[in-house]
Formats: C-alpha cells, structure tokens, sequence
C-alpha cells in the first residue's frame, strides 16, 4: 500500500525500497504540481562544529534533514510566544 502522506521524507524512503511496477493499478497521471512552495525567506546560522554534527545526528535519528529539524524547532518557539503588536 502507498503511504497517504505529504511528507517528502516518507515518500522518498517508501519509494527508495519499492518498484513503480508493483502499484501500477494504484497510480494515476497527474499533470498539476503534487508540492507547491510557498514563498518565504531563507535564513543561515553559525553553529560549532560540534553543535552541527548533534543537529545532524538528531536530524538522522527523525528520517530527516537538518533545516526539517531546525524549522520545527523555530516554529514550535514561535508558537509558545505571545505575538508582537497585538
């Protein structure tokens, strides 16, 4: 069974260990964009070396890349903040 899922993560590790092949009666031709990016901005940091190989290892420990961890990170903090000029 093909995950239902919006995770690029998930899909990528499902279809690195099937074949197309053996969900042909499942698929379908699609002509829109299945991921469409919103605008936003990128941001950089300095991180230790140290402190960059654990966000790695964190970040390998959840199936997912660094930024994945480091977004997720930034927004649950947002989250818990009272919003600014209200």
């Amino acid at each position: 069974m093909i995950p239902n899922t919006d995770s690029i993560e998930e899909l990528a590790k499902f279809w690195d260990t099937h074949d197309r092949t053996d969900f042909e009666g499942e698929l379908e031709e699609v002509t829109e964009p299945l991921v469409v990016r919103t605008k936003g901005i990128s941001l950089s940091i300095d991180l230790q070396l140290a402190e960059a190989r654990r966000l790695k290892k964190i970040a390998r420990s959840k199936g997912v890349n660094e930024t994945t961890v480091l977004r997720q990170w930034v927004l649950e903090r947002l989250h818990e903040l009272p919003r600014a000029g209200r």
